[in-house]
């Protein structure tokens, strides 16, 4: 029990990887890589990994909320 109020006292990640954005967003990987060639959502690379900046995604949701 210890363990599951730890995990909802956890703060949001500040990146995510490429599959998990697709989740959150609900989009296709074309898309999302779409998104980040033209600059609306950041990215990150840690060695061969490349990471979704969390602020980038928030934003982009904003951005498109009318």
């Amino acid at each position: 029990m210890a363990a599951e109020h730890d995990r909802a006292q956890s703060p949001e990640p500040v990146t995510v990887r490429i599959p998990e954005a697709m989740r959150m967003l609900g989009l296709g990987r074309s898309k999302l890589y779409e998104l980040i060639g033209d600059g609306q959502i950041a990215t990150i690379k840690v060695g061969r990994s490349r990471l979704v900046v969390m602020r980038s995604i928030h934003d982009f949701v904003e951005q498109q909320t009318p």
